[in-house]
């Protein structure tokens, strides 16, 4: 006959058992097999040429625009109250209005991937409005930085706005595609 308290104490810790041995497992997502195309849009970070999805947008025009799923939630993640040097779970990234161009980046996975140690990269986009002003010759910007010293010459104006888009970088010219990712360019012109 099995002692009630000796039960007890062989089974009190199978519960941390089971929990460890969860713990140390990978977790892995369940594939099918299947594949699905989405568009790619490609953009600028630091020079170099990124390609995105997009795949939710706050505004619903916008989305209807950008072949997107309309997400209203998505600018609740403007009026976070965060701490004083927290970082927000939004990025900017730099569209422009008046002359076609690829989109400019301020972070990026790096690598891409699983290990991204780039603390500041976040799929959520605030998109900031960049317009030439009038006059002005138009050029291609590849980076924040070329968008703030033009701003700062006098040649854009740079317009917050409220829209914020989830799209995930999937490839860049310095990493590649995101692993087990397969890219197929219509265009392959390197630059957007």
């Amino acid at each position: 006959m099995i002692d009630k308290n000796m039960n007890r104490h062989i089974l009190r810790p199978l519960p941390v058992f089971i929990a460890a041995c969860c713990a140390l497992s990978p977790v892995h997502a369940q594939t099918t097999g299947d594949i699905v195309e989405l568009p790619l849009v490609s953009g600028w970070y630091d020079g170099k040429v990124v390609r995105y999805v997009t795949t939710d947008v706050s505004d619903k025009k916008a989305a209807a625009e950008m072949g997107a799923n309309y997400v209203p939630r998505l600018a609740n993640a403007l009026s976070q109250q965060r701490q004083p040097g927290q970082p927000s779970a939004v990025e900017r990234i730099y569209s422009f209005v008046n002359f076609r161009q690829g989109g400019v980046l301020p972070s990026l996975p790096s690598p891409i991937g699983a290990a991204n140690a780039n603390l500041n990269y976040s799929p959520l986009w605030q998109v900031h409005k960049v317009s030439w002003i009038a006059g002005k010759q138009p050029r291609i910007l590849k980076s924040e930085e070329e968008i703030l010293a033009a701003e700062e010459a006098g040649q854009v104006s740079i317009e917050k706005t409220t829209l914020v888009v989830n799209c995930p970088v999937v490839f860049s010219e310095a990493d590649g595609p995101l692993p087990h990712v397969k890219i197929h360019l219509a265009n392959q012109d390197p630059e957007p």
